[in-house]
């Protein structure tokens, strides 16, 4: 009997179609900031922060690329676009393009009820219920994020006196196919929040030898018997509030 596919991992360096050879003559920051909210992207781009240096032509949409100045250093700041196969190609791109040090940041479901919405979870390590990771990294049941990292992103979050939890994160593509079995046991193995792309972000960095930690805000509350969406006025806050911390966290690796 044949190996499933994604246990046929292939530590080959170059593929038929690499990201380097869409990219001529730019030089961007190292530092990057992914935000999953594009509300927050929308608002610096009204507030005239943001300088595009490239644009990316997706299927769903052109994406663009923008630098912008904070405290006197660059950064880029960039939509990874949505679950692990999109996140790990615009990742990919922006190594490309020449930046190494990535701060992502985004909203996660949580398996833990006590975590309040808008609560701050610093990933530590992630199981990989994807597809993608196991095209970057052998496989195995998770992935971990390089404790260096967990410390340089916690001192952010001590600076500023703001309560956050570090453990781990079940990154799934199939957000209608978190079952109450699978919850249970995702819990059991102490698993903090449910997202989609953390393992996938950590095994490319890995691959690409590339820098990368996590912020996840606490969003709704799938641990129970029944979905609790915790729908909240001041989601835009929260967004703002996380993509700030993780501006200041990415220009400190």
């Amino acid at each position: 009997m044949q190996q499933i596919p994604l246990t046929e991992f292939d530590d080959d360096k170059m593929g038929i179609i690499e990201p380097a050879i869409l990219f001529e003559n730019i030089s961007p920051p190292e530092y990057c900031v992914m935000p999953i909210y594009s509300s927050v992207i929308d608002k610096l781009n009204k507030d005239g922060r943001l300088e595009k240096i490239y644009e990316s032509q997706t299927p769903l949409a052109q994406m663009g690329v923008y630098k912008m100045e904070y405290e006197g250093k660059s950064v880029v700041v960039a939509h990874p676009g949505l679950g692990a196969p999109f996140a790990a190609a615009t990742l990919e791109e922006l190594i490309a393009l020449g930046c190494r040090k990535f701060v992502a940041c985004g909203s996660a479901g949580v398996l833990k009820s006590d975590l309040n919405r808008g609560a701050i979870v610093i990933p530590s390590s992630a199981v990989r219920d994807e597809g993608t990771s196991y095209h970057y990294y052998p496989p195995s049941r998770e992935i971990e994020i390089d404790q260096k990292i967990i410390k340089k992103l916690e001192s952010v979050l001590r600076k500023h006196q703001i309560d956050y939890e570090i453990g781990k994160t079940w990154t799934t593509d199939a957000f209608y196919r978190e079952t109450r079995g699978k919850i249970k046991r995702r819990k059991a193995e102490g698993c903090l929040t449910v997202d989609m792309e953390c393992s996938a972000f950590i095994a490319v960095s890995k691959f690409r030898n590339v820098i990368f930690g996590q912020y996840l805000a606490v969003g709704d509350d799938v641990s129970g018997d029944e979905w609790d969406p915790r729908l909240s006025n001041n989601r835009q806050a929260i967004r703002e509030k996380v993509f700030w911390l993780s501006v200041e966290a990415c220009l400190s690796l």
